[in-house]
C-alpha cells in the first residue's frame, strides 16, 4: 500500500505580511479589466494600453481610498 505524503509549508518569516491589501488588489484587477475592454483612460484623456499604467492607476485609486498600499517611490 502506498503511503500518503503531505506537502510541508514554508516557515513564516518575520515581517512577511502582505504588502498590498486584498481590497487594493481588487482595485488593480478592476482597472486591468477596464483596460482590456478599452474603457480605461488616463488623466490626460488618452486611452491606456500599457498594463503597467493600468496597475499604477489601480494602486493610485487604492491609495486615495486609504487602503493598505506601500508608499509611492520617487524616481
Amino acid at each position: 500500500m502506498a503511503t500518503k505524503t503531505t506537502a510541508k509549508k514554508a516557515p513564516v518569516k518575520k515581517g512577511s505580511e502582505r504588502k498590498y491589501s486584498p481590497a487594493a488588489s481588487k482595485d488593480v484587477e478592476t482597472e486591468m479589466k477596464a483596460m482590456k475592454e478599452g474603457k480605461l483612460y488616463s488623466g490626460s484623456g488618452q486611452k491606456v494600453t500599457d498594463p503597467k499604467q493600468a496597475i499604477a492607476i489601480g494602486l493610485s485609486k487604492a491609495r486615495k481610498e486609504g487602503k493598505k498600499v506601500p508608499e509611492k517611490k520617487d524616481t
